[in-house]
């Protein structure tokens, strides 16, 4: 773990992953899926199908990106991935079913805590998103969320899904800072592994209470919550 006094004293740029992070996916999809599978007759859990889109869109995201072809859309990857685990379910189901699971994505709500521990980090450091999601559907993801980044940057930009080095450094290279000089902050461990490989300085939320594996690139800092983060940092 990393000093606070050395974080505070050397970053200039908190930088957040926003789907899973900043904004609930599970628990907002899983709402979102709920009343579709219901209609379906579907007898399952939609927190569980949800964990399993999940995982299969992260998966697929990371097929594309090994192939090193033309980046795949996050929207098209997602609509590839429901409709892989619809088929796996046996649910029966249109494409344009499928667009609008996939849309409700772009509808997320806040982590509770989130607005009110941003607001503060705010009055010290620059606030950005790295996302995977594609530029529309985080320009559309604004009114939800509501938080005013100074900077939402999409992957897209760098032809890679996270954690793809490439995508770490476009976004320090736009926002015209060092990489050692941003604080990423993710709920997600692949995340938090793939900016510390980068050079970024990194926090892992930690709200799953699940250990962070034993990677050579330890987050600097692990928390509870976005306002843990805010009590140390702002």
């Amino acid at each position: 773990m990393t000093d606070i006094a050395t974080l505070k004293s050397s970053v200039t740029v908190c930088m957040f992953d926003q789907y899973g992070t900043v904004v609930d996916m599970q628990g907002g999809l899983s709402e979102a899926a709920a009343e579709f599978l219901r209609a379906k007759g579907w007898a399952g859990d939609p927190n569980s199908f949800v964990t399993w889109w999940r995982r299969t869109h992260f998966e697929n995201s990371m097929i594309d990106a090994l192939l090193q072809r033309e980046h795949m859309a996050y929207r098209e990857i997602g609509e590839l991935s429901v409709r892989q685990v619809m088929d796996r379910a046996g649910i029966a189901h249109t494409k344009d079913e499928v667009r609008r699971l996939v849309a409700a994505i772009e509808r997320l709500r806040c982590f509770p805590e989130v607005p009110e521990a941003l607001g503060r980090l705010q009055t010290r450091f620059k606030l950005a998103v790295l996302s995977n999601g594609d530029p529309d559907m985080l320009e559309r993801a604004k009114p939800y969320h509501g938080i005013p980044f100074d900077a939402v940057i999409s992957v897209a930009e760098a032809n890679a899904f996270k954690p793809h080095r490439a995508t770490y450094e476009m976004a320090a290279r736009k926002l015209g800072v060092a990489l050692d000089r941003v604080l990423f902050v993710a709920n997600h461990e692949f995340d938090c592994v793939g900016a510390k490989a980068a050079g970024m300085a990194t926090v892992f939320i930690d709200r799953r209470r699940r250990p962070f594996a034993r990677w050579p690139y330890q987050p600097d800092l692990i928390v509870s919550s976005m306002t843990e983060l805010a009590d140390l940092m702002a």
